[in-house]
């Protein structure tokens, strides 16, 4: 077994990463002095008070997402982090003033409101509620527009679109040098643990292109609001995702708009979030009317809201690629399930294409930190040609077992219900990336394939995180 970091060694290494003992917020202290010395009392609200010649209350210390993402104490925020901007309280109180303004008349601060919706909170939903995954989505847009969403989307464009973009980005590279790794980009938490864990030498090795979510919030701040003809400001667009880690995704930076002067995405939740929001209420899903989720994109309207990317359970990276530059630049047609080969555990998983007796591409599925470690330590022993393409989840089993779904209610073992919501997955209608839609949304939006619009919209760029000398981060 490899050596894990000082990061891992001192956190859980299952799912997200909890802040660890490093993880702090320097907070100045004016100190006055005293010849009898301060008293510190604990009220009734548990906030501290000072008192020395009367009471004085003590701010609380808020910690932000930003301030998680500037930090080099732990590798991701998860739920124990005090989350200020991206929590079911604040959407629900955004949406009770917005549906006020529309009451009073205000209508030069009415916010337009979009929900976006991934697949795997929909299969997450549909099992917990028992229901089919098609009528999940129906009752959930019911729901939505009973809380005042004005549009319900799913991400199929967006996860359509940033597969194209990998792909294509995966041969610019292959082509430049077919000995080099590219690691997957979609995933928000293993990218925020590559900037702060390995930095610099790491992050070359990772894809430019942006998520499925951060796409999704491009084309919903731009593209539909030029449809609407409002500014994306006036857009409050909130996603439903599998983990935590995408609320620290969207409060990147990277993603603000300055034209816009707002967030790509403003408000993520997820699917224990919506389950908890439904309980808040006494409620259940299905009591919620059937409505259709919104097509705004184009005439042509999919049979389905729901559906899935090839076989594995995030987003299809590693098959869709492989099949793509097999056929593309070695004239090979490879089956429509491709076999990956288990290797030391069902999350770490490998695909040869062999040509006159040499592997000319060799592609990985990696789950789970520990298997990311592995991948990362054969990189930093110079063995990174070891494989041309891996796709990277920091969730065992990957975004259908991301640590935001709503848990097993009967204790049912975790990996039970894994296999469950597998099954659904492996029903539903195949997306084609390539398709009338997205070849619109190049010609109408984006200028085109490979352009510079293309490239700035749908690519980010990664920093790496310098680690911080704290007095808690000293290893005896």
């Amino acid at each position: 077994m490899s050596r894990f970091s000082g990061a891992l060694q001192l956190t859980d290494i299952d799912d997200f990463i909890t802040p660890s003992q490093e993880c702090i917020k320097p907070v100045p202290i004016n100190k006055v002095k005293s010849k009898t010395g301060a008293k510190i009392t604990v009220e009734g609200d548990s906030c501290y008070e000072e008192s020395e010649s009367g009471k004085q209350k003590l701010e609380k210390v808020e910690i932000t997402l930003q301030d998680c993402l500037a930090c080099s104490g732990c590798i991701t925020s998860a739920e124990g982090v005090l989350i200020t901007q991206q929590s079911q309280e604040e959407l629900l109180r955004v949406l009770r003033e917005n549906s006020k303004k529309k009451v009073t008349g205000d209508c030069e601060n009415v916010l337009t409101i979009v929900f976006t919706v991934a697949i795997q909170p929909l299969l997450s939903l549909a099992h917990r509620y028992q229901i089919c995954v098609e009528d999940a989505a129906r009752h959930l847009t019911g729901y939505f527009r009973s809380l005042g969403a004005d549009y319900v989307l799913c991400t199929k464009v967006a996860d359509d679109l940033a597969l194209l973009e990998c792909r294509e980005e995966f041969l610019e590279r292959y082509r430049d040098n077919a000995n080099l790794t590219m690691l997957s980009s979609s995933c928000p938490g293993w990218v925020c643990y590559a900037e702060k864990t390995h930095g610099n030498f790491i992050l070359p090795y990772v894809a430019t292109t942006r998520s499925p979510q951060q796409i999704m919030g491009v084309l919903v701040k731009q593209f539909l609001a030029e449809k609407l003809n409002i500014p994306g400001s006036r857009i409050y667009h909130v996603t439903v995702m599998p983990c935590y880690d995408k609320k620290l995704e969207a409060s990147r930076e990277d993603f603000f708009n300055e034209k816009n002067n707002s967030r790509d995405v403003d408000c993520v939740i997820t699917a224990v979030e919506v389950e908890q929001m439904l309980t808040e209420e006494e409620r259940t899903l299905s009591q919620y009317d059937l409505d259709n989720m919104d097509w705004p994109w184009s005439d042509i309207r999919p049979d389905s809201m729901v559906w899935a990317h090839e076989t594995t359970l995030s987003g299809g990276y590693a098959e869709h690629i492989f099949k793509f530059v097999a056929h593309q630049l070695f004239n090979e047609t490879t089956p429509k399930e491709l076999e990956f080969k288990q290797l030391k555990n069902r999350d770490f998983r490998e695909i040869i294409l062999e040509k006159n007796g040499e592997a000319v591409l060799k592609f990985a599925i990696v789950n789970g930190f520990r298997n990311i470690q592995n991948v990362v330590q054969k990189l930093k022993r110079g063995k990174g040609a070891n494989y041309h393409f891996v796709e990277v989840m920091a969730c065992p089993s990957g975004c259908i077992n991301g640590g935001a779904q709503v848990r097993p209610t009967t204790g049912q073992h975790v990996r039970e219900l894994t296999k469950q919501l597998e099954n659904l997955y492996e029903k539903l209608p195949r997306s084609q990336p390539e398709n009338a839609l997205t070849k619109h949304i190049y010609r109408e939006f984006l200028d085109g394939f490979h352009t510079e619009k293309c490239y700035e919209l749908l690519h980010t760029s990664y920093h790496a995180v310098e680690k911080l000398n704290t007095a808690l981060n000293i290893k005896w």
